[in-house]
């Protein structure tokens, strides 16, 4: 990672002026609670209509966990929706790798459509029972270890619900 900008922030993902915003998603891609039920919300029904399309067209099955798969991104203020799958601990998924795979697919994704800006919720934090720290730390050596930062993505925002989830991304970023 050369010359990006990685930072956390405390705020609403859905109003981020960024080139993609990563969604939390679960497999259906048809919208949920969270993260993901906000930015569908946002949105609009177009975005809905794009993940149909995606799940008639190639994704059957739905988007495996630690998978990206790219939108347009409907009314939201963004180009781009990134849809990742986070492991649910819930559901006995606690293999970090899988919560790694997230972070590094969807800036895979990002560098492929031309994001130059990417917005990340902390995936796997909420409902799926991650711990934030856990998360924090996870993602924030993912997108330092990824080669697409700083060569074709140029900031990378972690946008956080609350005051311990930023301070867990603030300490992860600060090590």
């Amino acid at each position: 990672m050369t010359d990006a900008t990685v930072e956390a922030v405390l705020g609403d993902i859905t109003r981020e002026r960024v080139d993609a915003v990563v969604n939390a998603a679960n497999s259906s891609l048809l919208g949920g609670g969270g993260v993901d039920g906000a930015i569908h919300a946002a949105a609009g029904p177009g975005l809905l209509a794009e993940c149909r399309a995606l799940r008639k067209a190639s994704l059957p099955q739905g988007l495996p966990v630690g998978e990206a798969v790219a939108t347009g991104a409907g009314e939201l203020p963004a180009t781009w929706v990134i849809h990742t799958v986070g492991p649910d601990r819930h559901a006995g998924q606690t293999d970090p790798a899988l919560l790694a795979s997230c972070f590094r697919r969807s800036l895979d994704v990002a560098a492929r459509v031309g994001a130059r800006s990417v917005a990340f919720p902390a995936v796997s934090a909420g409902v799926y029972g991650w711990d934030v720290a856990e998360v924090a730390r996870i993602a924030v050596a993912e997108v330092r270890a990824h080669p697409a930062v700083g060569a074709d993505v140029q900031l990378v925002r972690f946008v956080l619900f609350s005051g311990p989830a930023l301070e867990a991304f603030s300490a992860a970023l600060a090590s």
